[in-house]
């Protein structure tokens, strides 16, 4: 018979977990023990019942002392631990105290683990004979308890334990890459701890970082329970990473480097934490786990995203610096063959545009600009057009609502120095328009590809991908508005205001610019400037002519060289007029006797308000030499005869408009000449005590105060084109009371058709009958316009 105290006694000291006591390392258990135990046990049956509760009591000790102690290092963040006196790393705990409390609470738990592992080989001797088994999985049992009683702050803790680690691990990778000065480096902390280079602590950290990390392993832990802010924080280095070296920089490749980096830093960083490795020589292909390879995948896929976000989110400066940010655009090529990034370029790059050049604030030259820039830039991307339509269509609406557009391509393609519309003009290639331009699209079948997935369907009522991918930087800035003869009008009026206002101008210059256009939009529609430049040199000749006769009787007060135009080619002039003085309009007649005895039946209508005259101010002991506009010479003309006028006199006078007239007078004004001495009455200043700059005014100078354009603007001109189908509409709607636009438009596409009259577009007809609207000569309701009762 057995002492049973004594038994008990003895499988307390075999299995001190049944007396509440987890201690790392057991006590030693001597050999006759285990005999007398498994003995005593064997001969009263009781090997089932005690492993039975020993499981119970393991489970429990997991449950409800292990797990609960292990998280309450973590639930009262404030009470760190204490680092031991002969680790000279103080300057480092102060601001890792997450770092320490996660190494020190897993070395606790890790002791803990051991102490209940070594239950199972004790339990395994006394059931060698027995036909019980133990269902104890320390492990899996403390992985539950764990995460059934995981802290909202966890990861913080490993995020900050993993970062030390990361920075420990790379930092002679960050030395390599460190470009500074020696003497700065040495005044820089270190890259691995942070802290001076006198204090380094590196090796230490590197070792406790280590068998910390191995413990974890052991325990299988790392996986469960630092697996999501691993993967959190990897992110977060690969985007750092980026930023640190990708950002700004368009004119190199980074996707091999980013890629090589992920390789050879990210992936064996990894394996050393998933594997129990000694230094990075032992790492091969071979031995990285089967899971961390599979990770690789993720990882690269992540990198590509993040990298093709941060080049999106750039994209308007590799737009600005194209065609020296192309390698950057590759990148982005490449990472959209891998992933779908379309829907969000598209969107993040119409933002972009809009924030930064679609507002008031931004001329219209600099957005003409960005917008080639972006026709280059993204078919550089994406050459089936999709992309470019997408992105660039509300830059298009915006430009149409503006004015001046039509005017500034126009000036883009003809001024001096070289810029992206003339280059493009200058390589002379024909542009096709409205239905003839995909005609041939199927000619070349065997070169045919389908339209690209993706494409807005509105986008393909208008254009197929076929000519988007085809389309030149000139057709697609003319497509702005879709009408090739608006901007032709548009430049024959520039090219009026050139010859009328430079005195020299460059006839070659116009000459090459007139045959390039021919080239681009027809001959046709180019007769009109043809037909001026001949004019120019037509009126050369006659006043040399004029002027080298010799039958005049007496000499005339002035020269006058004119230009004599064939009104029917030239633009319509705005409507302003000028009377000149009895004694100047005598010699415009004489000219005009001279010019019919050449011409024979043939005579001149003189537009007085338009041209240059010289002139040459006296005022006591000043002598002034100027050119100015004919309004500004009148003026002054007029103030030789009598120094003070009243705005109303001169005005009568001189047939100009009061506010007109105010706005050429302060052109003297601006000069010290004239001042206005009363509300509405002007004197001369012939006195030398106001004296201003006015003495070295150069041609320039008077040429800037008169800008304003002599021709009527495009818009002015296609109305009265309009206006002369008036009359039709006012007889169709009394014919028929009241019509829709569309049937409207159809029965005028008609009669100009018939009658060789101008084209205009449903929504040219629409803004001119919306005017007859709003001067109450139309009525509009229901869709359908009528005549006003």
């Amino acid at each position: 018979m057995c002492d049973l105290n004594d038994l008990w006694l003895n499988v307390l000291k075999i299995f001190p977990i049944l007396g509440g006591e987890i201690t790392f390392p057991p006590d030693p258990i001597k050999d006759e023990v285990f005999e007398n135990v498994y003995r005593q046990m064997s001969n009263m049956g009781i090997a089932k019942t005690i492993t039975s509760i020993l499981d119970m009591e393991v489970e429990s000790a997991i449950r409800n002392v292990l797990v609960p102690k292990f998280w309450k290092h973590f639930i009262a963040e404030g009470e760190s631990h204490k680092v031991k006196p002969d680790m000279n790393i103080a300057a480092f705990t102060d601001t890792n105290a997450l770092f320490f409390t996660f190494i020190y609470a897993i070395d606790e738990l890790y002791d803990a683990y051991q102490c209940l592992e070594m239950i199972k080989p004790r339990l395994f001797y006394l059931n060698q004979s027995a036909n019980s088994t133990s269902n104890l999985n320390t492990k899996i049992t403390l992985h539950n308890a764990l995460l059934a009683q995981l802290p909202p702050s966890f990861n913080n803790f490993v995020c900050d334990f993993y970062c030390v680690h990361f920075r420990l691990f790379t930092k002679d990778s960050t030395l390599s890459l460190n470009t500074l000065d020696s003497e700065v480096f040495t005044e820089l902390p270190c890259s691995g701890c942070n802290i001076d280079l006198d204090q380094c602590c590196c090796q230490k950290l590197t070792e406790m970082v280590n068998t910390t990390n191995l413990k974890l392993l052991k325990m299988g832990l790392i996986d469960r329970l630092a697996g999501s802010a691993l993967t959190a924080l990897i992110k977060v280095k690969i985007k750092e990473h980026i930023n640190d070296t990708c950002v700004g920089i368009f004119d190199r490749s980074h996707l091999k480097q980013l890629e090589t980096w992920i390789n050879d830093v990210v992936m064996i960083w990894l394996t050393s934490i998933f594997t129990e490795w000694k230094s990075r020589d032992d790492i091969s292909q071979e031995k990285i786990p089967k899971s961390v390879q599979a990770f690789k995948v993720k990882l690269t896929y992540f990198m590509y995203e993040t990298f093709a976000q941060n080049v999106i989110s750039q994209f308007f400066s590799i737009i600005i610096d194209y065609p020296d940010s192309s390698p950057a655009i590759d990148d982005l090529r490449i990472c959209m063959e891998k992933i779908d990034m379309r829907v969000y370029l598209t969107e993040s790059l119409r933002s972009s545009l809009e924030a930064r050049i679609l507002h008031p604030g931004v001329n219209t030259m600099d957005i003409l600009t960005g917008y080639v820039a972006a026709i280059k830039a993204i078919r550089h991307l994406d050459n089936t057009g999709v992309i470019l339509e997408i992105v660039t269509a509300p830059i298009k609406d915006y430009l149409r609502k503006r004015t001046d557009t039509v005017r500034r391509v126009v000036t883009g393609l003809t001024e001096e120095g070289p810029t992206d519309l003339s280059e493009e003009l200058a390589k002379g290639e024909f542009i096709k328009f409205g239905k003839d331009s995909h005609l041939n699209e199927f000619s070349d079948w065997e070169t045919w590809e389908p339209d690209p997935f993706g494409i807005d369907p509105d986008v393909m009522k208008l254009n197929s991908s076929k000519l988007i991918r085809s389309a030149d930087i000139i057709s697609m800035v003319v497509d702005i508005y879709g009408s090739k003869e608006l901007f032709m009008v548009e430049y024959r009026n520039l090219m009026a205001d050139r010859l009328l206002s430079q005195l020299d101008f460059n006839s070659e210059k116009e000459i090459r610019n007139l045959e390039l256009l021919k080239i681009r939009f027809g001959e046709s529609l180019l007769h009109s400037c043809e037909v001026m430049l001949k004019d120019v040199t037509d009126s050369k000749r006659i006043n040399s002519h004029i002027h080298g006769d010799g039958n005049c009787d007496e000499s005339p007060l002035f020269n006058i060289s004119s230009l004599i135009i064939s009104a029917q080619f030239w633009p319509s002039f705005n409507k302003e007029s000028l009377q000149l003085p009895e004694e100047l309009e005598n010699e415009f007649k004489k000219f005009t006797k001279a010019y019919e005895s050449y011409k024979g039946n043939r005579t001149l209508n003189w537009r007085t308000v338009t041209g240059r005259v010289n002139i040459v101010i006296e005022i006591g002991e000043r002598i002034l030499e100027m050119t100015v506009p004919p309004t500004q010479a009148v003026i002054i003309y007029h103030f030789q005869h009598k120094s003070e006028w009243s705005i109303e006199e001169l005005s009568s006078l001189i047939k100009v408009p009061p506010s007109a007239l105010r706005r050429r007078i302060s052109f003297w004004q601006n000069h010290g000449l004239i001042a206005e001495i009363e509300p509405g009455v002007f004197a001369l200043l012939e006195k030398e005590s106001e004296k201003t700059q006015f003495e070295e005014v150069s041609i320039t100078d008077a040429d800037e105060e008169d800008l304003e354009s002599a021709m009527a603007s495009a818009s002015d001109q296609r109305e009265e084109e309009l206006q002369v189908f008036w009359s039709y509409i006012v007889g169709m709607l009394t014919n028929l009371d009241c019509m829709p636009i569309d049937r409207i438009h159809q029965m005028l596409k008609l009669f100009a058709s018939h009658s060789g009259g101008v084209e205009f577009t449903q929504e040219e007809l629409k803004h001119f009958l919306q005017r007859k609207v709003r001067e109450h000569k139309l009525l509009f309701s229901g869709g359908v316009y009528q005549l006003a009762k």
